[in-house]
């Protein structure tokens, strides 16, 4: 249940439908909205609603879009749907509430279109953005204690991002300097998977609490966060070249790789340059110019072409399992550093990158490194969070 209600905060039911939703977890619609009545006390078409009319509302005070771009941006399929929807949840409509929230605070601030994203407390932003900081790719992103920036890419137009905490309250303050709002939906869930804002801490805790060690790191560090990523093709890149969960890899392949074949943008943010490339770059280009070696160049070439003819989708619809055995099979990537992708990419809450060296150390502590299959056997105990247990022990 846990991964279908991920799967629709990130807009499963935008174009499915339940029973397709359903069967991707392998049950009957009938057993999945019974499961989400008991334990969340809502249908699945509910929950997809919510999540829109949070969206629409954000929206409405934050933004002078019209009403009509509002509508469609939330993922609604009519403004009669929007309407109802918006009066029925508030008991205004959608022109009420803009009036009585007044002019938006953001234009006077902002030229872009800022947000503010809710998240549960406790919410670990400085060991997010550390680990964020030490991954930053030159170029593409510029991350400081206090903020996120990256460049972006949306149907052919480039902008770029800003997030920080809003000291106001428990959310992040997102501002997007991008021409239109087409995708707008996607692109908030974007955000909202970079900082796992669909997390539930308590639920995690309480579950990975039950291991001793676990109950000692989660008090130094409540609300810890699995980092995602803007783009899961970026990702895998990284991964490829290097990058793991508990070492940022090394920042000179990955420099020269955005330098020689990403595309160049001019934007007002310090240290933003470009556009990390595309597969349908990365597929034909010379990556010995960029100093990576022939192994990583083959891989990166088979993973930008089964990329660009989609033999290999970023979509969080398919199972750990099946995005294990898809990297595998099209580009020849180990099982642990898929689940890294996994994790990164597609916000798997139980993937575990069980042959990392600087993981199995930590979890063996003071004895001898601990072996990849005793870490699987260990970690079997954490499902299904693993992930977060995996970030605890690479602290």
């Amino acid at each position: 249940m846990n991964r279908a209600y991920r799967l629709i905060l990130e807009g499963a039911l935008d174009e499915g439908s339940v029973t397709e939703l359903a069967e991707r977890m392998g049950i009957g619609p009938r057993h999945l909205r019974r499961l989400f009545l008991q334990h969340l006390g809502a249908s699945p078409l509910k929950i997809e609603t919510t999540r829109r009319i949070h969206l629409a509302r954000n929206l409405i005070d934050e933004s002078k879009l019209p009403m009509t771009q509002i509508a469609f941006c939330s993922g609604f399929k009519s403004i009669r749907e929007f309407n109802h929807a918006i009066r029925l949840s508030t008991g205004q409509s959608p022109s009420e509430l803009r009036r009585a929230a007044g002019a938006p605070q953001s234009s006077a601030r902002s030229s872009g279109l800022e947000l503010r994203l809710p998240y549960r407390r406790p919410f670990d932003w400085a060991s997010l953005i550390t680990f964020l900081r030490q991954r930053a790719i030159p170029g593409v992103e510029f991350v400081t204690e206090n903020s996120y920036q990256r460049t972006i890419g949306m149907g052919g137009v480039t902008g770029f991002l800003t997030v920080k905490p809003d000291i106001k309250g428990p959310r992040l303050v997102a501002i997007l300097e991008i021409e239109g709002s087409s995708g707008l939906e996607r692109t908030v869930e974007r955000i909202r998977r970079i900082f796992d804002l669909g997390a539930d801490p308590i639920q995690i805790a309480s579950h990975l609490s039950r291991d001793p060690k676990l109950r000692q790191l989660i008090k130094k560090r409540p609300g810890l966060r699995v980092p995602g990523v803007w783009d899961g093709f970026e990702a895998a890149v990284l991964a490829v070249l290097g990058q793991k969960l508990t070492t940022p890899g090394s920042n000179r392949s990955v420099t020269r790789l955005v330098q020689m074949f990403g595309t160049a943008v001019d934007t007002p943010i310090r240290g933003l340059t470009h556009l990390f490339p595309g597969p349908e770059v990365l597929a034909r280009a010379d990556l010995m110019k960029a100093c990576i070696d022939n192994v990583r160049a083959d891989t990166l070439r088979r993973l930008a072409c089964s990329t660009m003819r989609s033999h290999l989708t970023f979509s969080t619809l398919r199972t750990l399992e099946q995005t294990v055995s898809q990297f595998g099979a099209a580009c020849g990537i180990d099982e642990s550093t898929a689940n890294y992708i996994a994790m990164r990419a597609f916000g798997e809450p139980d993937a575990f990158p069980s042959r990392e060296r600087g993981l199995r150390r930590s979890l063996a502590g003071l004895k001898p490194i601990v072996p990849p299959a005793q870490a699987i056997d260990l970690a079997n105990q954490w499902r299904p969070w693993r992930a977060y247990a995996a970030m605890h022990f690479a602290q």
